[in-house]
């Protein structure tokens, strides 16, 4: 039986790829300091004789007893209230972090994959982004201790590989949604359902005329676990090449949820990305990867989700630092 560490396995991606190795056979161990994961989300695990669950943060040093074969480091906040909130943090779960498991893959001679993003482009001034464009990020500004660490933990990655021969893999994941999501991450679509669910208008955040392309996170997955068992060492975007507008979204949510909700403008946050598509030309050409799940299909089900969180869980509210970073 394959043993397989899975870092961040109580976040939202983390939790997902928990469910996918135990049904692919794995004995998994999931780690999670909880800082931004969140339990409930692998309750359904612990029965299982085959995981288990260590609360530890891995920006300290790492230590998992027994053989491992495969490690996969998706311990990382995620959204801008989180990074905004907790920068010092989101530094080092990519750069501490990385080292630590980046050691371990060494020890036990196990094969590593590390959660990069779609942030390593910044504010791209390459459209479609493809995975030899080096980017365009401010490194001081809000968004710069999640870009940068990203950027950082590739280049540590690749080091690693160069270096010591650890076999290495590196995603570049593009927005993702599904169940499981925290509702009031700050993040667009959970945003907007949530502030759907509970009759208020949807806020965007600028013109409306940035772009997003979503995908749906079995399909995410997916290609996660391709990329981890394929001979390709050089980062992959894995993502949904389906652009859309903010506006265009929030019209969608409105549709979706059945309410009359107004959309509202504010003004857009310090180095928002104005285009985000992924071209996904070499993980189809090397992975035989490509999103199955159309965005109405993956939006009802996560839809469905939202809507069986309790009352208090919707009405949550996460504070977030946005205003500080308003384009003056």
């Amino acid at each position: 039986m394959k043993r397989t560490l899975i870092t961040g396995a109580a976040g939202f991606l983390g939790s997902h790829l928990v469910k996918k190795f135990l049904n692919a056979g794995h004995h998994v161990i999931g780690m999670d300091n909880l800082i931004t994961g969140n339990l409930k989300n692998i309750e359904e695990f612990f029965p299982n004789k085959n995981f288990e669950f260590h609360n530890h943060d891995v920006s300290k040093f790492v230590h998992v007893a027994g053989e491992l074969d495969y490690i996969l480091h998706f311990a990382s906040p995620a959204s801008p209230i989180d990074y905004l909130k907790i920068p010092i943090q989101t530094l080092k779960v990519s750069s501490y972090g990385a080292h630590n498991l980046l050691g371990l893959a060494k020890a036990k001679n196990a094969r590593i994959i590390v959660a990069s993003t779609s942030e390593v482009y910044g504010d791209p001034l390459v459209h479609p982004q493809v995975e030899d464009y080096y980017g365009n990020v401010n490194p001081v500004g809000p968004r710069g201790v999640y870009d940068e660490a990203k950027r950082y933990m590739e280049a540590v990655t690749m080091a690693y590989n160069t270096y010591h021969g650890v076999e290495t893999r590196i995603v570049r994941i593009f927005n993702t949604y599904g169940p499981k999501m925290r509702l009031n991450d700050g993040r667009v679509l959970p945003a907007f359902i949530g502030q759907a669910l509970r009759g208020e208008d949807l806020t965007i955040f600028g013109d409306g005329s940035q772009t997003r392309s979503f995908c749906y996170v079995d399909d995410l997955v997916d290609g996660i676990h391709k990329l981890l068992l394929s001979d390709h060492s050089e980062p992959v975007n894995i993502g949904n090449p389906s652009e859309i507008t903010i506006t265009q979204f929030a019209e969608e949510i409105i549709k979706l949820t059945g309410t009359d909700q107004k959309v509202c403008y504010h003004e857009l946050p310090v180095n928002d990305p104005k285009q985000r598509k992924p071209d996904i030309s070499k993980a189809k050409s090397i992975l035989g990867w490509e999103p199955k799940v159309a965005r109405k299909e993956g939006l009802e089900i996560t839809y469905d989700y939202f809507k069986s969180l309790t009352k208090e869980e919707l009405n949550k509210k996460e504070h977030n630092n946005f205003d500080k970073y308003i384009t003056k």
